[in-house]
């Protein structure tokens, strides 16, 4: 065969390569990229680093007391250990003592005071992790008490804060509610939630030529702890490199509160000149760190016979621990997400940051917004109750609309609006009205048993709602064999984020995923980072990327259109393939003669949230990007003797706009899920009279488990409905907005115990709903009025 021909043969299989679709781009069920890794243990997490010669392990003095004036600080015994190096205290500190994210509060160690049990007042440096910690507990500390709060009632009362009141207002609140037709008040207490990551908090310090660290953490904020470690180090932050492959789970846990560990080593690798480690166990990383925040609602509600709102006052009071952390903002986005799906035209919400003696709380997957929606949801609920109505009734009644029922009451309008759509689609493939017949006809067949249904929304916010954290940047370098490296900010905890950005590298690209290599998350790589959380991780750095290949496909583009003189419409990427003019190469030949040609193969990408604003003294703006939408349906089964209940179905209907990964999505929207029915059902905190934690373990708090999951679990994305917005292949984000689906259940519970009072009354149950709280509302029913009125017009004395 001539060499005409073998071209010839060659450009045909060229051509029917470049005619089939890609297969793991965007839009494809890819498993996540440490699947494999993950099951087999071959994943490394900083633990599982080769360790240093000479590398010192930490362990913490905590304190003992809720809040006491530290008298006398004793060292001396530590030094009885074979292998403790060095004691450090806050006098050991070379920089900035204060470690608080946003303005100041968070002493990385004790200085004079302690604020809560579990504050870090000394570390103790051992070649050894075990003697260290044993060594930690020798250090003797003489307090003298001061007074406690551990009440966000009483701080509330007193205006014992982290920092002022916020308000939303519209219209006259307190005019509608004098004038409505039907008024009703209520409280209600919503828990906080641990963490309960996998992996505790860690961090990993090797010193640097000229005063440098190496700083190896399990963070979601890359950026905060590198300068943070430079402010305790008194040191620019060019000396700190930080570097994050993987976080063993963080769902806001590691946002801020990794910096600790980290700033902690840095400091004793500083002193010592020797890498440093410290690894949290489980029962100290519940005791140092905060958790979601606790809050108490108080509304007065006012409404017509439909159950239409007239004026609404909601009081949102954040228990936000001993200091600021990130509580301001956390609040905020609780009052944002207190309408949920519904208009509220007159209306007053009122944001409160209490303080009280525990650790300080922080972000949590939500961020805030589960606990404001708590509060709408429990009043469309109150407002059935009054009226004798189907709860779906009323919450339809009150959804966001058209026209002017379409702004919310921090003035951003409610745009490509699918609530109504989405509920009448899951009420319709839920069978929700049959079974709501159902579930009434078991419950008066049942005296023990009862059943509870609930059908409830989610309109959720997308974007950091502190504007200048809408940004990311993204590192992309292809390679003369076709082979690519890609680095982002974000960073990977499990939730797949490297898996889509890699997928939408290889979508412009048009290339193989295999061909991809994404490596740790490096502030040497991408400076300026924001953390991975507000559900913004595939939003930011996915756009970021994507925006870093294009800018080196064009290039190619221009190369190519120049050495083959074709225009650039005539050129055209697929499958691995390139088609120019009526010719075709394989990428690994464009990229060569990219290469040959001087043209450069790497490129850095940005990219930053269009629209966002928000006026403060004003209370209004545009604070969110787009709307994410979902909606779930549980039922659940109570036992009225025991106050014990199981899932038994839920039904879910999640809005991801056009899906980069549906498998991904899925799990996210499953285990969103599951979480948000914890927080609200098994996860209780619970501390004693004196501050302290007792809930500090696997054995006195419970996460769900898979007997906990419904053996009828079914989960369906909306189809064909991409977002309108310009985010990354009009994909929506899927990490934060799934968690308040779980709401379904604790509703569903109130449900099937309101049942016992013919549905006429609100039983009074907090969250979480454990089977202790579930059985107090069912003696509340037992003994209402309600019921005996019931029981008498029945005539037995049975209450059917």
């Amino acid at each position: 065969m001539s060499n005409n021909k073998r071209i010839e043969a060659t450009q045909e299989q060229l051509a029917e390569r470049f005619r089939q679709p890609l297969t793991t781009g965007v839009g494809r069920s890819r498993k996540h990229e440490s699947a494999d890794k993950h099951v087999s243990g071959e994943a490394q997490y900083i633990d599982d680093r080769l360790e240093y010669p000479n590398q010192l392990h930490l362990a913490a003095k905590l304190s003992e007391r809720a809040h006491a004036r530290i008298i006398k600080l004793d060292l001396s015994a530590c030094y009885a250990f074979p292998g403790v190096v060095r004691v450090i205290t806050w006098q050991d500190v070379p920089g900035e003592l204060d470690i608080a994210p946003l303005t100041h509060g968070d002493s990385l160690l004790a200085k004079e005071t302690v604020e809560y049990v579990g504050q870090v007042i000394a570390v103790v440096a051992a070649e050894d992790p075990e003697i260290a910690w044993r060594a930690a507990q020798a250090v003797k500390v003489e307090y003298q008490e001061l007074p406690v709060r551990l009440d966000v009632t009483q701080s509330l009362r007193e205006g014992f804060v982290v920092q002022e009141a916020h308000h939303h207002r519209r219209g006259d609140a307190d005019g509608a509610l004098a004038r409505a037709l039907h008024r009703i008040q209520g409280e209600l207490h919503v828990g906080g939630q641990e963490h309960f990551y996998l992996e505790t908090q860690i961090a990993s310090v090797m010193p640097a030529e000229d005063g440098g660290m190496l700083v190896y953490s399990s963070t979601q904020n890359p950026t905060e702890i590198q300068k943070l470690v430079a402010s305790v180090l008194n040191l620019p932050m060019h000396k700190i490199t930080l570097d994050m492959r993987r976080m063993g789970g963080g769902f806001g846990g590691k946002e801020t509160q990794a910096a600790g560990p980290a700033c902690l080593c840095a400091v004793v690798a500083h002193l010592t000149g020797r890498p440093t480690k410290m690894r949290l166990n489980r029962h100290d990383d519940m005791l140092i760190t905060g958790k979601r925040h606790p809050f108490y609602i108080h509304y007065d509600v006012g409404f017509d016979d439909s159950g239409l709102l007239n004026g609404i006052k909601i009081d949102l009071a954040g228990n936000c621990g001993y200091s600021l952390d990130l509580s301001g903002s956390i609040v905020d986005r609780a009052m944002f997400h207190a309408d949920n799906a519904y208009f509220l035209q007159d209306v007053l919400i009122t944001g409160h940051r209490c303080k009280t003696h525990i650790a300080s709380n922080t972000a949590y997957r939500g961020f805030g917004g589960p606990q404001g929606m708590m509060a709408i949801e429990q009043i469309m609920d109150h407002i059935a109750r009054y009226l004798a109505l189907d709860p779906l009734a009323v919450r339809k009644t009150n959804y966001y609309g058209k026209d002017h029922r379409n702004i919310t009451h921090y003035h951003q309008p409610v745009e490509q609006n699918l609530l109504q759509e989405m509920t009448a689609e899951l009420e319709r493939s839920a069978d929700y009205q049959a079974r709501r017949e159902a579930v009434r006809r078991f419950n008066a067949e049942n005296p023990i048993l009862k059943k509870g249904l609930a059908l409830t929304p989610v309109k959720f916010g997308i974007s950091f709602t502190a504007s200048f954290l809408n940004q990311a940047g993204a590192l992309v370098l292809v390679y003369t064999d076709g082979s690519i490296q890609l680095n982002h900010g974000g960073t990977e905890m499990g939730q797949g984020l490297n898996t889509k950005v890699a997928q939408i590298v290889a979508e412009v690209f048009q290339v193989d995923i295999e061909r991809i290599q994404i490596t740790a998350t490096d502030t040497g790589k991408v400076p300026n980072t924001s953390p991975t959380a507000a559900s913004s991780g595939t939003d930011l750095n996915g756009k970021a990327a994507e925006n870093a290949a294009l800018i080196i496909k064009q290039r190619l583009i221009d190369m190519l259109s120049k050495q083959h003189q074709v225009s650039a419409d005539q050129i055209a990427f697929s499958n691995g393939q390139v088609r120019v003019g009526e010719r075709y190469f394989s990428f690994e030949q464009v990229v060569e003669q990219a290469y040959f040609n001087q043209v450069s193969l790497a490129s850095t990408g940005y990219y930053r949230t269009p629209k966002i604003f928000y006026d403060r003294d004003k209370a209004s703006g545009h604070p969110f990007y787009y709307f994410a939408y979902g909606a779930a349906c549980a039922e659940v089964l109570i036992d009225t003797l025991t106050g014990e209940y199981k899932l038994l179905r839920a039904d879910i209907l999640h809005d991801v706009g056009d899906s980069l990964n549906p498998a991904i999505d899925i799990g996210q929207v499953e285990g969103g899920f599951v979480q948000g029915m914890g927080w609200l059902t098994s996860e209780e905190l619970v501390w004693d009279e004196q501050g302290r934690l007792l809930t500090n373990g696997p054995a006195s708090y419970k996460i769900p488990a898979i007997g906990d999951v419904p053996a009828d679990l079914r989960v369906t994305l909306l189809e064909n409905r991409k977002n309108p917005e310009d985010t990354v292949f009009h994909s929506k984000a899927v990490g934060e907005p799934p968690f308040m689906l779980g709401i379904s259940v604790w509703c569903a519970i109130k449900d099937a115990v309101a049942s016992l009072a013919d549905y006429r009354l609100q039983p009074n149950i907090d969250a979480p709903a454990t089977p202790e709280r579930v059985l107090w509302g069912v003696q509340q029913m037992l003994s209402s009025d309600v019921v005996t009125e019931l029981m008498r017009e029945n005539g037995d004395g049975r209450l059917d």
